[in-house]
């Protein structure tokens, strides 16, 4: 059985002010018929992911197995038990990014955060993705970040986009 009061002790991320606020998404969900993922995407939103201390409250709290619960997370990909960071980045690999030089950018990421595909900067102001193709062929090698599409990025040019995302 999780409690509110030790969840913090156990995972820092899980206060008390965060808990009080998935109280309140689950007391809004409670008994109504299909509630877990709108419960689980409520609960992503505030924490940023979905540890695994919080699918045990969800579990005891909904009553639900935690069996369910994990198999819901890990099975839509919308869902991660990782923290992400505030802010993603998404390089595009497809073949006019990849001829256009978006190794370098990788590279750079890599050199200046210690960035890799699928890992978050340590403050967690960055998470990394690699994509098959951003549909931008035109700008290429082009970078997403969170909604904003920047073409023509170069391992120069992505600090400078970097420094307006705090």
């Amino acid at each position: 059985m999780y409690r509110i009061e030790n969840l913090s002790a156990v995972n820092p991320d899980l206060t008390y002010e965060v808990m009080t606020q998935v109280n309140e998404i689950i007391d809004r969900n409670r008994g109504n018929p299909g509630c877990l993922i709108p419960v689980l995407t409520e609960c992503q939103d505030i924490v940023q992911y979905l540890p695994v201390e919080l699918q045990g409250y969800i579990a005891d709290e909904l009553n639900i197995p935690g069996s369910t619960i994990y198999g819901v997370i890990t099975f839509y990909s919308f869902f991660t038990m990782v923290p992400k960071g505030r802010h993603t980045i998404k390089v595009c690999m497809g073949t006019a990014c990849y001829v256009k030089g978006i190794a370098e950018v990788l590279n750079r990421l890599h050199t200046e955060f210690a960035l890799s595909k699928g890992e978050t900067t340590k403050d967690r102001r960055f998470t990394l993705e690699e994509v098959r193709c951003l549909g931008a062929c035109g700008l290429a090698p082009v970078v997403v970040v969170d909604k904003d599409t920047h073409g023509g990025v170069t391992s120069d040019r992505i600090l400078d986009i970097l420094a307006q995302y705090e």
